[in-house]
């Protein structure tokens, strides 16, 4: 193995092993890692491959939340099916846009990643809830817009697909969380393939990014149990990552951008 299928591995560690500790969010380091450890040099190839990378991992955690109950099959679904149009839109949207330009405004979304993290979740909402013609119109546009960002960006996105389903049903957290993964994994698995079509897909780095993920969601998961009276810390703390590391994002792109225009 070469030094960078090491670091590729290495990383998705660390993104497992965010995920495992502190659940959702954590996998949106996986595009900053690709890019300033693992050393892939486009932006476009980074954000294909971690769309992929995020979607299995998606789909793995969904199975867990099928098999524990929490998951609203309909109300998912049609979440999923209306967002996929919009991953697909805004994924080739993305791919239009300059590398550099793309990422300051990745790492803005890192910002509000970090923000959403920090606010308090109500666990209360109709836990009965069912997938009826008057909610329909909510979830489907909700989950375009949902969609259209997450293909953009190259992010799962649960930061807006968890809120989204709850303002859109009323259900519970619990259920929200459990419900959107099959949205994340739909809308990773679209940018991906999207752009797979323009080769901008390493396959190999995204076999050792999913494979030290695995691992690393592992020792995430077993940790968290320990640590379960921190949790809320803990979250403040990967916050305060997200922040630092969008604000180093935003001083490798926006320099370069700011130096294009002097010249």
């Amino acid at each position: 193995m070469t030094l960078q299928d090491l670091l590729a591995l290495a990383s998705g560690g660390l993104v497992g092993f965010a995920l495992g500790l502190i659940g959702g969010g954590g996998s949106i380091l996986a595009v900053p890692l690709l890019l300033y450890v693992v050393g892939v040099r486009d932006p476009h190839v980074a954000i294909g491959t971690s769309a992929l990378a995020v979607s299995l991992n998606a789909f793995a955690n969904l199975a867990q939340h099928a098999r524990a109950g929490t998951v609203k099959w309909g109300c998912a679904a049609t979440f999923a099916v209306a967002g996929v149009a919009g991953a697909f839109v805004g994924s080739t949207l993305g791919k239009l846009m300059n590398g550099e330009r793309l990422l300051a405004l990745f790492a803005l979304v890192m910002i509000a990643v970090g923000v959403s993290m920090l606010r308090s979740r109500r666990a209360d909402g109709d836990a009965d809830v069912r997938m009826n013609l008057k909610m329909a119109p909510r979830l489907v546009s909700v989950g375009l817009g949902a969609g259209a960002l997450s293909g953009f960006f190259g992010i799962g996105g649960g930061f807006l697909i968890v809120p989204g389903l709850v303002f859109s049903t009323g259900m519970p957290i619990l259920n929200a969380v459990g419900s959107s993964l099959l949205s994340v994994g739909t809308f990773g698995l679209t940018t991906a393939a999207n752009y797979a079509v323009s080769g901008l897909v390493d396959w190999k780095l995204a076999a050792l990014f999913i494979l030290g993920g695995v691992a690393g969601g592992l020792v995430g998961m077993r940790l968290a149990v320990r640590l379960a009276k921190e949790r809320s810390a803990l979250v403040r703390v990967f916050a305060g990552v997200l922040f630092a590391v969008a604000a180093y994002m935003l001083y490798r792109s926006v320099g370069p951008m700011f130096a294009g225009a002097s010249g």
